[in-house]
């Protein structure tokens, strides 16, 4: 039963909107009866009669809900300052006019202590929307509930009670009618991302630089002369330098110029890369590649282009190719570029480093010169081309402020840092599109994910204490893993028959929030989800979900025969709601207060091959008998399957489709107790011939054979730089 109460001025309006939109959501108004006006009380300044009310029953607590959402909406335009809403639910009654007359006693007994401008529920009603939500979870939200306190001992105001909605939207509000329409402030058009790409002015000015190169090699080919006038430019000023050589500075400047060999900067630049490996920096490691890669391309192609010859001056020391751009110097600047970008947090010491190998590059170029072996164009082209090019490629691909450098062993790569800057724009989205004012921020749980960032958040409760949920962030630097880990799979052991590609990180977030919704409309005991959260459009996004307290990994936790049955039920479920979880493994079953809970739904699939369907119900036995018995667990999964099915799923289990965790603890129990529990289950199941899931396919030849052409061009490549530096 919904009840509402407005001023008799706007009785009539509030009357043809409860007509209009009752019906729609299966409803229907009601005959109040005589005695309604006398038992509401009325406001101080105004009398009985100055009242309307007017009530409408519903089939169910939800189609109340969906009514009072869609009420909010019509009355934004109304001024009903005073209107109030009451909502009952009485489930021990029949349907029929002795339960419309029930509820109708019962909401005009809460009505007559509501206070004006809100909406109260009954403790029935409360705790019907917070057993399930049901379809109409997003009408909640529209629905901004009361607190309140025991009125005659039977009837009490609801608290906010529905889980997934606490505390939700509560500072983005609207007043509508007296009552609070909840909102969710978006980000303006025009607004900066949290997270930019942002050149900021040294790599505006290296752009600039790189820009100013290009016209210059441009004019030496278009423009007549040009070649003569920067030759004569350049020959002007050797004359002068060689004219004032000393022995003294010939020493010295033999000395500083082999900065510029190889025995210098090549075991720089390798051991830059290999800290970058070593801590698992692939971001970093893969810009600094390619920035190599493209300044030795560029430098040596524009050498043979242009060809300009060494200096017609006696020359000091050992040279070798063309003389513009200077290849030593080029090479020498580019690796120190990369250190200090790569090696360096942002902050002081990279700048004091910038500032000291900018005076070694700039004294290497007059050294050079001195030595007659370059002229200055060639050196300083060369100069600001390598640090102009990387430069570039970590402010566009590695940005500092999304991608700090920190030195941590363990762990993931693929996990992010959770710095201040990225801390502070979880905090703002969360506040702005969830409402939620985040306290505290904290990864949780990094050893089980390898696919996403998972993180505790900490947020403000209504009434002053606090709650946590629990958070997944995305990144393109996730999506683009995954991508390179199937491509490599795919050529070790073929295409699988279920492979998904996500196109972009928002599909990715998108696809697991409603695969959630899925899970607990199947009866799936799965965590319920807050939403999304768009921390940077197209490049990260965050999943909230309810943080499972007290709980823990099924390979901690006590199993017993009730443990098995629901784990088994789990599967038994998935299968009957056409679902496949694809990632079970003892980090993504959870106990709690004994009973089983599952989580990260992210590689979950609608309609999937009942190969895969399979291959699920062979980890959860798996991961079950890791704490018990594989003749225990065979047992009882006879309740749930069929022994054709147990048969079928062990015939497809393979190496490649049981998960990293799972497959570690199965080496170790096959180490120490000599026990191999997927033997040990064909044995127990009727027999079956294995499943084949290594295709061959259009795609794993291509990509194949991309590989080895990849692996034949750089392989040569690598050796020569090895071996022209003499390390082999």
């Amino acid at each position: 039963m919904l009840l509402a109460e407005a001023a008799t001025p706007a009785g009539a309006s509030l009357r043809a909107i409860l007509a209009a939109l009752v019906p729609v959501h299966g409803g229907r108004l009601v005959q109040l009866p005589v005695v309604a006006a006398p038992a509401v009380a009325p406001p101080p300044a105004a009398q009985a009669d100055d009242r309307t009310t007017i009530g409408a029953g519903f089939v169910t607590v939800e189609g109340a809900v969906a009514a009072a959402a869609a009420v909010l909406r019509e009355l934004r335009d109304e001024r009903l300052d005073d209107a109030r809403f009451v909502l009952c639910h009485r489930p021990d009654l029949p349907n029929g006019d002795e339960a419309i007359g029930a509820a109708v006693d019962d909401a005009l007994r809460l009505l007559r202590d509501a206070p004006e401008g809100s909406l109260v529920l009954s403790p029935e009603a409360a705790a019907a929307l917070a057993r399930d939500p049901g379809p109409n979870l997003r009408a909640l939200e529209l629905l901004a509930l009361d607190g309140g306190t025991a009125i005659g001992g039977s009837w009490a105001v609801a608290e906010l009670v529905p889980a997934s909605l606490d505390e939700v939207g509560r500072r983005r509000q609207a007043r509508v009618g007296g009552l609070r329409y909840t909102g969710r402030r978006r980000r303006p058009s025009g607004e900066r991302e949290p997270l930019p790409r942002d050149l900021r002015l040294s790599g505006r000015i290296a752009v600039l630089v790189a820009v100013a190169i290009a016209g210059l090699w441009a004019s030496l080919f278009l423009v007549p002369g040009a070649v003569d006038w920067w030759q004569a430019r350049d020959d002007q000023l050797l004359a002068r330098v060689v004219a004032r050589r000393r022995e003294v500075w010939t020493d010295l400047a033999t000395a500083i110029a082999w900065l510029s060999s190889p025995w210098f900067w090549r075991p720089l630049r390798l051991a830059t890369l290999l800290v970058l490996l070593v801590f698992r920096r692939w971001r970093h490691l893969l810009v600094a590649l390619l920035a190599l890669f493209v300044l030795e391309t560029v430098v040596e192609a524009m050498a043979v282009a242009i060809g300009r010859p060494r200096p017609l001056v006696p020359i000091l020391t050992s040279w070798e190719g063309y003389a513009h751009p200077s290849s030593p110097v080029a090479s020498l600047t580019v690796t120190l570029t990369i250190a200090g970008l790569a090696l360096l947090p942002r902050g002081r010491w990279r700048r004091v480093v910038t500032l000291v190998g900018t005076l070694l590059v700039a004294a290497v170029v007059l050294a050079r010169l001195y030595l007659g072996v370059d002229h200055l164009t060639d050196g300083v082209v060369a100069a600001l081309l390598g640090a102009a090019v990387p430069l570039v490629a970590f402010r566009t691909l590695a940005p500092s402020q999304v991608f700090p450098v920190r030195y941590r062993r363990g762990g993931r790569g693929a996990h992010l840092d959770i710095d201040a800057r990225r801390s502070d724009a979880i905090r703002r989205a969360v506040s702005d599109q969830l409402g939620l004012e985040v306290v505290a921020i904290e990864p949780f749980g990094l050893e089980a994910s390898g696919g996403s960032t998972p993180l505790r958040l900490t947020v403000e409760g209504e009434t002053g204490g606090e709650r946590l949920l629990f958070a997944k962030l995305y990144s393109t630097s996730h999506l683009r893993a995954d991508r390179w880990y199937k491509a490599a799979r795919t050529i070790l052991y073929g295409s699988l028959e279920d492979e998904l590609r996500h196109p972009s990180v928002r599909r990715l977030v998108e696809r697991e929030d409603y695969l959630l919704l899925l899970m607990r409309q199947a009866g799936i005991p799965c965590a319920r989800s807050f939403g999304v959260v768009e921390i940077t459009p197209e490049r990260e996004y965050l999943t909230v979900t309810e943080f499972i307290e007290e709980a823990q990994e099924i390979s901690r936790a006590e199993v017993d025969e009730q443990i098995i049955d629901e784990a088994l039920m789990v599967v038994r479920r998935l299968w009957d709601a056409g679902l496949a979880h694809r990632d079970i493994k003892p980090g993504n079953v959870l106990v709690q207060d004994g009973h089983v809970r599952l989580v990260d739904v992210a590689f979950a699939m609608v309609r999937p091959s009942p190969w895969r369907q399979a291959v699920d119900l062979a980890n959860m036995m798996l991961i079950l008998a890791l704490r018990t018995s594989p003749e225990q667990v065979y047992r009882r999964a006879l309740r749930f399957f069929a022994p054709e099915d147990i048969a079928e799923a062990f015939a497809a289990t393979r190496s490649v489709t049981i998960p990293s965790e799972s497959r570690s603890s199965l080496r170790l129990l096959a180490r120490t107790e000599g026990l191999d529990l997927v033997a040990r289950f064909r044995e127990l199941a009727p027999d079956r011939e294995p499943i084949s899931i290594q295709r061959f396919s259009r795609r794993r030849i291509l990509l194949t054979l991309a590989a080895l052409a990849v692996i034949v061009l750089l392989l040569p490549i690598l050796v020569e730089n090895l071996t022209g530096g003499g390390f082999l």
